[in-house]
């Protein structure tokens, strides 16, 4: 394997935890801020790179430090290796409700491609990239823009997503899925996007404008609370700036200040 071989145990339902053993000198690596708890022993490093390749050089680092910016992402992967003789472990937390997803890259190709900000951790030499639509229309109107992250590796990997996940399984099958709700793919899957009826129901139908296309043969895995309309929710409710806050004691006051940076 080029990947690093790690057992994982999954905790909690609604706000899941993800659990990694490793082995002496094992390595899983990580965006950096989710670890939750580890063991002593374990010994932690933020890397411009994600570690796939040995030899990348300075360019090679380069490149990687700009594709993450392309998404979004921190430059910096954290990387935490097992330094000791026996299991030790490190458990990352989703940020926000929902569920984590467990992928065996191995298993469904050596690929996957997902949004942005769903990847949370993986075994090291998971190489983690970008990916991007060659249709204008997807880029403009898609949700997730041109740019989608690409996982590849014969490994474990784990992405979240908010909300409930659900898994569908395409066999030469078309599915219409709203832009935001999508999480990834496997290989074998063709993505576009069209639109969403006549222009009436574009505008007034409140399922947005656009719609993801999803054809083909594989997996796909869709969420069904983005954290972008949870976000939308939050701050419609959220009471506006100025003035008194007449939820400063309750939980929403609390929400609506974080949300506003206070």
């Amino acid at each position: 394997m080029i990947c690093h071989e790690v057992d994982y145990t999954i905790i909690g339902d609604d706000m899941q935890i993800v659990e990694v053993e490793l082995d002496p000198d094992e390595t899983v690596i990580a965006e950096a801020g989710v670890m939750n708890y580890m063991d002593s022993g374990i010994s932690f490093e933020a890397k411009m790179g994600d570690g796939s390749e040995a030899d990348e050089g300075i360019f090679g680092m380069l490149k990687g430090v700009g594709k993450r910016v392309l998404t979004g992402e921190s430059i910096f992967l954290t990387h935490f290796t097992n330094t000791e003789s026996g299991k030790k472990s490190v458990a990352f937390a989703a940020p926000y409700p929902g569920k984590i997803i467990a992928l065996d890259l191995r298993k469904i190709g050596g690929e996957f491609i997902c949004q942005k900000d769903a990847f949370l951790c993986a075994a090291k030499g998971t190489k983690i990239g970008i990916t991007f639509h060659k249709k204008l229309g997807v880029g403009f109107f898609g949700g997730e823009g041109f740019i989608l992250q690409k996982l590849n590796g014969d490994g474990m990997a784990f992405i979240h997503a908010g909300g409930t996940i659900i898994k569908k399984e395409l066999d030469n099958d078309k599915l219409l899925v709203d832009t935001g709700c999508l999480v990834g793919f496997t290989q074998g899957i063709n993505y576009d996007i069209q639109r969403a009826g006549n222009l009436k129901s574009m505008f007034f139908g409140g399922e947005g404008m656009f719609l993801a296309t999803l054809q083909g043969t594989g997996t796909v895995y869709l969420q069904s609370l983005p954290f972008s309309r949870m976000a939308d929710r939050i701050i419609a409710h959220a009471p506006a700036s100025g003035g008194s806050d007449k939820g400063e004691g309750s939980l929403l006051g609390g929400i609506g200040r974080l949300v506003g940076g206070n």
